[in-house]
């Protein structure tokens, strides 16, 4: 099995897949290898992902929050943050910085109460929000991943404050240097891709990772091949088994040829 992120790794800083990626991923399930997407994005953001490269595995959303089978239209697995305790971090927050823009999702939906096009996540770009307004409208379920947003140097401060007081509480996931994620502390994409290869049968030894960013360490250690693009942040580079080429030069597709495909390919 592969396991592979999608933002800095299966698609070109131009958000786009590349006919050589494309290629190796149609191989290598042709030859039996279950290809399974693992992200911080939620459903509606990689349907069209999953389309184009014809899968049929089921896929991790939210950093393991959220296990789904697009095929079955299904929820596999959802390990939500607690409605009360969403409050309290979201309050936090604002304290340590008032500008700091708040989205929560829930399941495949998004939920905000300010709407900044400034600090948009990549899904943002694409599908606006299903709700904006009070946070009392709708903080009463259990919240599948809460994000932070702020300018970059703000985002620095906002970070350490949140994660010194709550990392006991929640798990605090990072991909990018404008945005936290906080999830369930008991789920990462490491044990949602345990839970994954177990329902597939595939041992842990047998399982390729990868991906660029420190919200993608726990699968890349977990898996018996953790392998970090090129681009990776200097966190993911120091536990990966192997680094492959940049996600600009088709780094997966040729990790994928490396170690995954029977008989290799050209690199022409």
């Amino acid at each position: 099995m592969i396991a592979i992120d999608i933002d800095g790794t299966l698609l070109h800083s131009n958000k786009k897949l590349t006919r050589r990626t494309v290629r190796a991923i149609m191989d290598a399930t042709a030859q039996g290898t279950h290809v399974v997407l693992a992200t911080a994005r939620p459903p509606r953001s990689v349907r069209d992902i999953y389309k184009h490269l014809r899968l049929n595995t089921p896929t991790i959303h939210y950093n393991g929050a959220l296990v789904h089978h697009m095929p079955q239209k299904k929820h596999l697995f959802h390990k939500p943050i607690p409605a009360k305790l969403t409050k309290k971090i979201i309050k936090f927050a604002r304290r340590v910085d008032p500008d700091v823009v708040v989205s929560v999702e829930i399941l495949d939906k998004w939920y905000t109460d300010h709407h900044n096009r400034e600090l948009l996540t990549a899904t943002a770009h694409k599908y606006p929000p299903d709700f904006v307004g009070p946070f009392v409208a709708f903080m009463h379920q259990p919240v599948t991943k809460l994000m932070l947003l702020a300018p970059a140097e703000k985002m620095k401060r906002i970070a350490h404050s949140v994660i010194s007081k709550y990392s006991e509480q929640v798990t605090v996931a990072v991909s990018d240097k404008h945005l936290i994620q906080i999830i369930h502390p008991e789920v990462d994409k490491g044990s949602a891709l345990a839970s994954v290869a177990k329902s597939l049968g595939i041992a842990r030894q047998r399982v390729m990772a990868v991906g660029d960013a420190p919200n993608d360490i726990g699968m890349i250690k977990w898996s018996g091949l953790g392998v970090a693009m090129e681009n990776a942040w200097p966190r993911v580079l120091e536990v990966c088994d192997a680094v492959t080429e940049s996600n600009d030069n088709d780094g997966l597709a040729k990790a994928i040829e490396k170690y995954v495909l029977r008989r290799g390919r050209s690199t022409k």
